[in-house]
């Protein structure tokens, strides 16, 4: 039959990401409406009927889509706050503040951090919101809402947190919410947005915050309801040398047996951070496949420490790429994660050997892609898999003497991106969003910050 619209791109370099990294010096790629139809060396083949676009992307590196792994949007408005401290005394500076952000700040967050993501070159996106404030309004719905406007795939990692401040918390007590609420919140948020389908465009996970911040009740319980769902978990896991004392303290065990003891080990689960892993946890993640959401800069800005990504990696953990918040990684941009994760790496035991550039580039596209469960939908370049790709120009003076284009990709400046594809539909052009008004959002944002910022002056 004849396909209903197919889009040709040709001339490019292209990196697959698939199981054996093929690449082409210049390739072509077609989409036929939602799907990668072909790729292959050269021009594409001649006689295609029903061909509505071609693209000349001479000067050009395809990739697959970038995919962020871990993010917290509502950060966007406290940005550049805090910024000699580490972990802890970083949220106990942030969380009277954060308490008290409402559906309007919430939205403007996502807006402006979904357009900074999507203009670098993310397809996927994924938002750990774990911070819900009494009588703050539909947080998950505007967060949603956001990704759908600005054209990403997106995940919502629904969080809470039921540990307040006369309970040994951190955040105030009207921030956090009871351990029932939490749940039948969790499940509600599920039940409205979660897409089971094939190339859903949103997903639901459960994601209680941290093991500083959540009783072990909603621990245990929210794995127990992801699983009678059939949804995948996600929390903060080993980020710093005090969480470990924390759990050691607190349970008696490190924060991976304390995870196993309370069911957050599996292969539909994945931790963000994963900084302090011994060679005991790592075999754990692995024998497990439980995954794990890298973020280099915001581990560097809060003097985390390094990751031991190339352990993991050797060990089979899935890993992927993650901002984090941009309280903590003001940039809010996942391809600069790229060259940082092989930099900072090769800045620990491995050196030199720690990671290599198509690694990194492997990171942030099939890597996340395994940690949100979606390897079979996109993450490479395939036949059959979801058009979600990244056209990146190579071709001016910041790139142009740099023969290898993924060397280019990962160890030159931010690349601009001439064109993204999310689902066979493009969002970017020439580094502009299509869908969104970017000075709308810029504006938005500037005036939700300046509004919270009022607000917590005055609480």
């Amino acid at each position: 039959m004849a396909a209903a619209r197919r889009i040709v791109i040709e001339n490019c370099s292209i990196a697959t990401v698939d199981a054996d990294d093929t690449e082409y010096s210049s390739g072509h790629l077609v989409i036929d409406g939602d799907r990668i139809e072909t790729l292959g060396a050269g021009r594409a083949p001649e006689g295609l009927e029903n061909v509505v676009r071609r693209i000349d992307a001479t000067g050009h590196l395809m990739t697959p889509g970038l995919v962020n792994t871990h993010h917290h949007f509502y950060q966007w408005l406290t940005r550049g706050l805090a910024t000699d401290h580490n972990l802890f005394d970083w949220l106990v500076a942030l969380y009277p503040t954060w308490a008290r952000i409402d559906e309007a700040m919430v939205y403007a967050a996502a807006r402006g951090s979904l357009a900074t993501l999507a203009r670098g070159g993310v397809t996927t996106a994924m938002d750990h919101h774990y911070v819900h404030p009494k009588d703050s309004g539909d947080l998950s719905g505007a967060i949603i809402r956001a990704a759908r406007e600005t054209g990403v795939r997106f995940t919502l990692a629904r969080g809470s947190m039921d540990l307040g401040e006369k309970d040994g918390g951190l955040p105030p007590d009207f921030a956090v919410e009871t351990l029932d609420g939490a749940l039948a919140a969790t499940e509600r948020t599920v039940q409205e947005h979660h897409d089971t389908s094939f190339g859903a465009l949103t997903q639901v996970a459960v994601a209680p915050c941290s093991p500083f911040s959540v009783s072990t009740e909603l621990m245990r319980e929210g794995a127990e309801l992801a699983r009678r769902l059939g949804v995948r978990l996600h929390t903060h896991g080993s980020e710093t040398v005090e969480e470990e004392q924390f759990c050691k303290e607190r349970f008696g065990m490190g924060p991976t047996d304390y995870f196993e003891s309370t069911g957050w080990l599996g292969e539909d689960v994945w931790m963000a951070h994963c900084v302090h892993m011994n060679d005991s946890d790592i075999a754990a993640f692995a024998r497990t496949r439980t995954g794990v959401a890298h973020c280099p800069s915001s581990n560097a800005r809060l003097a985390a420490g390094i990751a031991r990504v190339p352990d993991m990696l050797a060990a089979g953990v899935p890993v992927g790429l993650g901002v984090d918040g941009t309280a903590s990684n003001e940039s809010g941009e996942l391809h600069t994660e790229l060259r940082n994760a092989l930099l900072i790496n090769r800045l620990g035991a491995h050196r030199e050997h720690a990671l290599s550039t198509r690694q990194a580039l492997r990171l942030g596209t099939y890597g996340g892609a395994q940690v949100l469960g979606r390897a079979a939908e996109i993450g490479s370049l395939e036949p059959g898999k979801l058009a979600d790709l990244v056209l990146w120009k190579l071709d001016t003076l910041a790139h142009a003497s740099i023969a290898d284009p993924v060397a280019a990709l990962v160890l030159g400046a931010a690349a601009p991106v001439t064109a993204s594809f999310v689902h066979g539909r493009q969002i970017v052009e020439d580094g502009r969003l299509l869908h969104v008004d970017e000075d709308a959002v810029a504006r938005s944002t500037r005036h939700e910050a300046q509004r919270l910022a009022r607000i917590a002056g005055q609480g």
